[in-house]
């Protein structure tokens, strides 16, 4: 019977509710941490520059679940930050594989944040699903990088799942608050691109079901079942929040002055299916954006 969960990067958007609704289901989570002393959980020492990992967490999990990885959107991409958000991700992977390697005891699973981004920046109105094929930018070369670092663990005998994660919304982090930060919220570049979203939510208990369901193995969508364009997730989450809405969008060559490189992740963007996961029984609690905005905002 699986009960200690170790998390890395346990601190962040997803890792928070995630530890608390593990623990609400009975489960013991300890999470990974350069500075596990200043922590608010249970937390063992690791450091990826040192490729060290305290040997106790090992022996304690019987499953990881591993979220490390330097934001995407943070920072503007200098060389030596797409470095970092590339390193972060495969270094943290190869780590865990290094150290389990020679562990005598092993988890049972590990189930690993991945992006949406592994299909490109833009594939317009064409439904994607998890056999599409990998984009040819930054973003997908990281994502196929992180993925490949990832199911090595596989060849240890683990379970290994990767959830692809789209967009997440959430009010208090993630891009929804960006999104309604000025004081009138707009379209970005054309308004057409789509947005393959999630709901916090969901994707905490898609954490819970793949750590649960035995069936569950490989690349897996994490978006919600109904996509929609940039124009109609903004009008609607302004809406939702009591916002004025102008269909007055903010220009492309705008953004891209703005943000550089990082521009094509907003004015680019995926229709991604997640029949994969539902065929593996997986239940949305949000699958309608009304209703997942709609929570979201409620007084």
């Amino acid at each position: 019977m699986m009960k200690n969960i170790l998390i890395t990067g346990g601190s962040g958007l997803v890792g928070k509710p995630l530890t608390n609704a593990l623990e609400g289901n009975g489960y013991r989570v300890a999470w990974l941490s350069r500075s596990p002393d200043k922590q608010p959980q249970k937390s063992f020492g690791w450091d990826i520059k040192k490729a060290y990992i305290d040997d106790e967490a090992l022996y304690w999990a019987d499953a990881i679940i591993h979220l490390a990885g330097a934001g995407v959107a943070e920072k503007r991409w200098s060389p030596a930050r797409k470095r970092l958000i590339l390193e972060s991700r495969t270094q943290s992977a190869e780590l865990l594989f290094s150290q389990l390697r020679i562990s005598e005891k092993r988890p049972e699973v590990i189930i690993s944040a991945s992006g949406a981004n592994y299909y490109g920046l833009d594939n317009g109105d064409e439904w994607l699903n998890e056999q599409s094929p990998l984009g040819n930018d930054y973003l997908a070369m990281v994502v196929d990088k992180w993925e490949k670092s990832i199911f090595q663990l596989g060849s240890l005998g683990i379970r290994t799942v990767a959830l692809r994660t789209g967009v997440v919304l959430d009010r208090n982090g993630g891009a929804l608050p960006q999104m309604l930060q000025p004081p009138v919220a707009a379209p970005l570049g054309s308004g057409n691109q789509y947005m393959s979203w999630i709901h916090l939510q969901d994707l905490v208990q898609m954490y819970m079901y793949a750590l649960e369901a035995t069936n569950i193995t490989g690349s897996y969508n994490a978006v919600a079942p109904q996509p929609v364009t940039n124009r109609v997730l903004t009008k609607k989450a302004a809406a939702a929040k009591g916002k004025p809405f102008i269909n007055l969008p903010v220009p492309g060559f705008l953004l891209k002055m703005v943000l550089g490189e990082m521009a094509g992740m907003i004015l680019g963007g995926n229709k991604i299916s997640c029949d994969k996961i539902i065929s593996g029984g997986f239940r949305f609690r949000y699958a309608t954006l009304d209703h997942a905005l709609q929570e979201l905002f409620k007084k």
